[in-house]
This record gives C-alpha cells, structure tokens and sequence, in this order.
C-alpha cells in the first residue's frame, strides 16, 4: 500500500508500507529542491534519503484517533484496530488537524 502525502495541499512526499511489513518515508524530488519547503515534521527533516522503520513513524501515528473514536472508525471502516496504516489512508485524507493530509494512491 502507497500514500501520496501533502503539506498545505502540495505533494510532498510519499509513503509506503511493503509486503514485509516495513515502512518507508521518501519526500518528493521536486518538494525536496524547493528552498521554501519545509520538513513535515522534525523527526522527519527533509532528505533525499528514504526513511524506514519496523513501525508506523511516531508522526503519522500522531494524526490518528484514539480511544473512543478510533474504534468508532475502525467499526464503521471494517479495518483491524491494530492495522494503523489503513487506519490512517482511511481517515487522514481530509479534514486532518494541521497541514498534512495522506491520500492513498491506487496502483
């Protein structure tokens, strides 16, 4: 599964989680040259480097509901509670608190 992920709703990098359960964070080439850009977020400072990790990165976590409300969404979407990553491309795509939206792209 692939996201596309926007800063004030300009692309700004992506993120994946692959068939081995890894993610993958990478920003967009074109976001990354543009001087006025900022990084998403300070523990993912702007890199033409890939970020990866075991787990879904402690940001993205952040935008997702909890308590109540997440098993409010994951009743209503049909998604695992543990499955934070279709979580998050469920529920981040709009009407997010802050700047940054997550869109699934369809492959």
């Amino acid at each position: 599964m692939k996201a596309a992920v926007y800063n004030n709703k300009v692309l700004a990098a992506y993120l994946e989680k692959t068939q081995e359960g890894e993610y993958l964070f990478e920003y967009d080439q074109a976001y990354l040259k543009d001087p006025e850009s900022t990084a998403i977020s300070l523990t993912l400072p702007k890199s033409a480097k890939p970020y990866q990790s075991k787990v879904l990165f402690p940001f993205f976590f952040g935008l997702l509901s909890e308590g109540v409300n997440k098993l409010t969404q994951c009743k209503l979407l049909k998604i695992d509670e543990e499955d934070h990553f279709s979580l998050l491309l469920k529920t981040a795509a709009r009407d997010t608190i802050g700047a940054i939206t997550v869109k699934e792209i369809s492959e």
